[in-house]
């Protein structure tokens, strides 16, 4: 079964069409830049209790609400064989209390209009300030008397395993995981590795271990921001809390992770990328709390914190690499990172490390102009400015001055110490924190196409979706199989033709999310050669495409789109449920290319020709089950590869259909979810 390209096509434009309006507006004209303003931020009000927990209180009468943040500050923790358990503590702790279940708790916060959470570093709640009271029981009651369900814990470690499985389909969290192994190592909290086996090993008793460690008043912060005064907030503070009981609290300590000593090339082989995932990335001693951090800011701007840096005007606005290229440097609790990454196209993928290369050089042995430097100020200023827009932003200023020690007058002084940034002071800060000679050049991509030219920088060294070290990728065995042979144990494996050809209609029901919007997709299969797919975002029908015969319409936010030869061709394919059955009448040749492995599983890589061009699909060699299908895709911003991945296939009265389809084109990633699937339903009716 295949996935019609107008999904992705469709998704692209809404969110294209968002990208080309913020491009309208005239960046050649940088705002002149003036003298730092002076401002005067209000002081967060603070008392601590006898207990130790300390509060800040930041009065806002302008609405009728309260937000409470309850925080911990701990050293970072390595949780060893059982990673995995301090990301599963929060569901545990609000699953009920030993007053009120789950449902019980949720209810009573639903029915004031609050939010309430909780997690390993503390809770949260926000409500109407006439519902405090009641939003306090119910945060204290959690607090209290945590149940920790056994239930909720084989709930949140479900979860976290299907999580885990998602994340080696991701290349984006493959090279997360790649990046923390070789920055930090496993033996160190920033760096190990969530594994099944490790949220496996997590039980009841370490969530309430944790709990009775950690959760004490004394490495507590309580912030109170809306409408209340300090006398109200004591009079709250006191009445809820005073009776919590502090405790000693463990400080962990951790050796600094070597620095990377030499430049060298991290390469995980993901067969299926079209595109390849670049991040150049290197630990920095840039901690919380250090001077150099508003130079820092200064110099990230410049160098690619922003779609107006070097990285991305180079990359993306210059050549053409990739939708966009940004750097970071970040600072950490215990060690700071630099980074540098961008998602390029499989052939421009060492062209477009060299550039990066290139960049990180020169921002280190040339003088930035007087116009970056001032358009990072411009912008740096406008952020910090509306930052004090949130009342909450003058409690996080005084948590910061007390736990990083930093001068009572840090924030208030801020736009002058950012004026007084210089260009010679970002040059030295780039010779500080940007080593292009001792990176960790990790990219996740298609070996074969791309190993070659990244030799050039350095010794490359394979990683597997994990983060472990592996062998490199080894070259396709010859099949055993022609591409016929395929054909008929695919058709078998779902099946079998008696099978297909019994059912009249098949109904697919998907959902998926894109940029945090809901979509619905409707495909409907009937006689060979019917197919009809609506997808709807929004409220709205986004886009719905027909084929009866010959027959062939498309349509897309309510405008007919004129359809050519090849584009007939590409639906042609789409409207057969089982098209290896009908390879004759789709018409086009196929080739057995061989046998290659794909994410850990050996598959028969089989292309076929014909008039629209040329698509690949990989199929299991011990199943005959479809992995992939890799084809190309026109976009209003040109040909773009795209890829498929089939998972998840399930058994309909006989028919093997996979009910989880992942599909990547460019910046675009859909995981769309099939829950409802009819066979011979009567659906067929949309094609009269």
């Amino acid at each position: 079964m295949n996935l019609l390209k107008n999904i992705a096509l469709t998704v692209a434009l809404v969110v294209f069409s968002s990208a080309a309006f913020a491009q309208s507006f005239d960046r050649s004209k940088a705002p002149e830049a003036g003298p730092a303003p002076k401002i005067n931020i209000g002081d967060a009000n603070t008392f601590t209790l006898k207990n130790g927990l300390k509060v800040y209180v930041v009065e806002n009468r302008k609405l009728p609400t309260l937000s409470v943040s309850l925080s911990l500050f701990r050293d970072p923790i390595f949780e060893g064989d059982k990673a995995g358990y301090l990301s599963m503590f929060g569901q545990v702790m609000q699953a009920g209390t030993k007053n009120m279940s789950k449902e019980e708790l949720d209810e009573a916060v639903d029915f004031i209009g609050a939010n309430l959470s909780a997690g390993a570093t503390g809770m949260y709640g926000y409500s109407l300030t006439r519902h405090q009271d009641k939003l306090m029981d119910l945060m204290t009651d959690v607090l209290y008397n945590p149940l920790f369900p056994e239930e909720e814990l084989e709930k949140a470690t479900k979860q976290q395993i299907s999580g885990i499985a998602s994340a080696k389909e991701d290349p984006e969290a493959i090279s997360g995981k790649i990046v923390d192994a070789l920055l930090y190592g496993d033996d160190h909290p920033y760096g190990e590795q969530v594994t099944e086996e490790t949220a496996t090993n997590v039980s009841i008793d370490d969530i309430k271990a944790y709990y009775n460690t950690y959760y004490k008043p004394n490495i507590a912060s309580l912030v109170l921001v809306g409408n209340i005064d300090v006398k109200e907030a004591k009079k709250l503070a006191k009445k809820y809390f005073d009776k919590w009981e502090k405790g000693t609290v463990p400080t962990m300590s951790y050796e600094d992770p070597a620095p990377t000593a030499i430049t060298g090339v991290a390469l995980m082989n993901r067969e299926s990328s079209v595109q390849s995932v670049i991040n150049i990335t290197h630990t920095i001693p840039l901690t919380t709390g250090d001077e150099d951090q508003i130079t820092v800011s200064v110099l990230n701007n410049i160098l690619g914190g922003s779609s107006s840096s070097r990285l991305f005007r180079n990359l993306r606005e210059d050549k053409g690499y990739t939708y966009g290229a940004y750097s970071n440097i970040s600072a950490q609790r215990l060690v700071g990172s630099f980074s540098a990454s961008a998602s390029v196209r499989n052939a421009v993928t060492d062209s477009a490390v060299t550039e990066f290369m290139n960049e990180l050089t020169a921002i280190r042995t040339e003088d930035v102009t007087d116009e970056e430097i001032n358009n990072a100020k411009a912008s740096l200023t406008g952020s910090f400015a509306r930052s004090l827009e949130s009342p909450q932003t003058v409690a996080n200023f005084a948590l910061n001055i007390d736990r990083y020690d930093l001068p009572k007058d840090y924030y208030a002084t801020y736009l002058q110490k950012l004026d007084n940034v210089s260009k010679a002071d970002v040059k030295t800060a780039a010779n500080a924190y940007i080593h292009p000679d001792k990176a960790n050049i990790v990219v996740v991509g298609n070996a074969k196409e791309i190993a070659s030219g990244l030799a050039q920088f350095g010794e490359i060294q394979y990683f597997d979706a994990d983060g472990n070290p592996t062998d490199a990728p080894k070259a396709a065995e010859s099949a055993d199989l022609s591409a016929e042979d395929v054909f008929a144990n695919y058709v078998n494996a779902v099946g079998g033709e008696e099978v297909v050809k019994a059912n009249k209609d098949i109904k697919m029901v998907g959902t998926a999310t894109v940029q945090e919007r809901p979509i619905e997709l409707v495909m409907v299969y009937g006689e060979p050669k019917q197919f009809s797919m609506v997808m709807n975002m929004m409220g709205m029908t986004m886009s719905e495409q027909t084929v009866n015969g010959d027959n062939f319409s498309s349509v897309a936010q309510g405008q007919t789109i004129p359809l050519r030869d090849v584009d007939k061709q590409q639906l042609t394919r789409e409207a057969y449920f089982v098209p290896e059955l009908f390879m004759e009448e789709i018409g086009g040749e196929a080739e057995v290319l061989g046998i290659e492995v794909v994410d850990g599983k050996r598959a028969y890589v089989v292309k076929i020709t014909d008039s629209a061009g040329a698509y690949t699909n990989y199929y299991d060699a011990e199943t005959f089950l479809k992995i992939r299908k890799v084809s190309t895709t026109e976009t209003p911003q040109g040909d773009m590869t795209q890829t498929i991945t089939y998972g998840n296939w399930q058994d309909f009265d006989g028919l093997m259909i996979p009910t989880l389809m992942i599909q990547d084109l460019g910046p675009i990633k859909l995981d769309i979810t099939f829950n409802v699937v009819e066979l011979n339903s009567g659906a067929v009716s949309v094609f009269d």
